[in-house]
């Protein structure tokens, strides 16, 4: 089963991002709620898929994001943006993100993304 990083500073969003991903049967999760703690646990437990907030404090998702692909280039990371934050999206596929989802988001969009990215489909 693959581990997945959940970095958004608000702990409600980490925890319903988890609670979706249960239901589609994903059990191994790890939490950060900035980039900088992120940056820690993805060096430390190397996981499959990381879905990064784009507003942080510390280090926010872009930053985040650039860190993670010169630490791992194969990284898998879906970004996770609000609205109207497209001009942060698009630099942020540029820089590698593989997909992103809009908060809020649809639980069915969440799945099928990870699951996509994953090859689990």
């Amino acid at each position: 089963m693959s581990k997945i990083l959940i970095v958004d500073d608000a702990a409600f969003m980490r925890m319903m991002v988890k609670d979706n991903l249960k239901k589609a049967g994903f059990t191994d999760f790890i939490e950060a709620g900035n980039g900088e703690e992120a940056m820690a646990l993805f060096t430390e437990h190397k996981p499959e898929l990381v879905l990064l907030d784009i507003t942080m404090p510390v280090m926010d998702g872009i930053q985040t994001l650039t860190a993670i692909k010169q630490a791992n280039p194969a990284a898998k990371v879906v970004m996770c943006s609000a609205m109207g934050q497209e001009a942060m999206v698009v630099e942020a596929i540029k820089l590698g993100a593989l997909d992103f989802i809009v908060k809020p988001f649809k639980p069915d969009r969440l799945i099928q993304t990870v699951k996509s990215v994953l090859g689990e489909q």
